[in-house]
């Protein structure tokens, strides 16, 4: 398999700004191309990397005032390292996080999915129920919202699908987690969220949006939800987003049936 992935930020500055971005693939990448570059006003600017325990690559930049810009750019041939499933992920990957709310909705999960005992018909139920419920309208939540607003709105983006997701998986006692990922055949092209369950010894993708085949994503971030997968974080000052392009290919897209195990490689 063959991929290429860019991206560009641009910010609007307003204060001296700590940025952090989370743009690059993931650590279990080696890609044989590979570029990062981030400027304010057209001049150089450092970002220096670090590393989460599940592969996460950060980079933090301190700016003044002025137009920043980071640009990334990535070609990978074949597959990446599988993710493994450490005791204390599967131990917290099944707890309520800050937008997953799986405690609230567990009288929900359990009614609808009652009598759902295998594993891998459970992922494709949560991923058709959930697609089935809610309606993809960009714009239609906000920053804040989490999984049991997303379910009482019955509209969202990708990242309030894949919270829905993580939380209806939890709530019936599955370890599950979200991941950020670039997309090739997603439309409009864009960063995009899934989640990810682990069943059979292995983490597999619940993509509810169903707008990109799962055998082509490239893993970019993991972890309990979105605060720990954005693609910017403004750790302090002022630093409003002007404009973001994204760009995924890959040399054949895959034919994707919700039925299927599928793994981010």
């Amino acid at each position: 398999m063959e991929r290429e992935v860019r991206s560009r930020l641009e910010l609007a500055v307003t204060e001296p700004a700590e940025l952090v971005l989370s743009v690059a693939v993931s650590a279990h990448y080696e890609p044989d191309h590979e570029s990062l570059t981030t400027t304010l006003d057209g001049a150089p600017v450092t970002a220096s990397e670090f590393h989460d325990h599940s592969g996460t690559r950060l980079h933090r930049v301190q700016v003044p005032a002025g137009t920043f810009v980071a640009e990334y750019h990535a070609h990978v041939l074949g597959e990446g390292a599988h993710t493994i499933g450490r005791e204390y992920d599967l131990f917290s990957y099944r707890l309520p996080s800050r937008y997953v709310e799986s405690d609230t909705l567990a009288a929900t999960a359990a009614a609808e999915f009652a009598g759902i005992d295998d594993p891998i018909d459970l992922l494709a139920a949560v991923s058709s129920w959930v697609g089935t419920r809610l309606s993809y309208v960009t714009g239609s939540s906000l920053p804040t919202d989490g999984a049991v607003r997303t379910l009482l709105s019955r509209q969202g983006v990708c990242r309030d699908y894949a919270h829905l997701c993580v939380a209806l998986l939890r709530a019936r006692g599955i370890a599950a987690r979200m991941a950020a990922v670039y997309a090739p055949g997603l439309h409009p092209m864009e960063f995009h969220a899934v989640a990810e369950a682990w069943v059979e010894g292995a983490w597999r993708v619940v993509d509810a949006t169903a707008l990109a085949p799962r055998q082509s994503l490239l893993r970019i971030a993991t972890g309990r939800d979105a605060a720990d997968t954005a693609f910017l974080t403004v750790l302090s000052g002022r630093a409003d987003l002007v404009t973001l392009e994204v760009s995924a290919v890959v040399d054949e897209l895959a034919f994707d049936d919700v039925r299927d195990l599928v793994s981010i490689h």
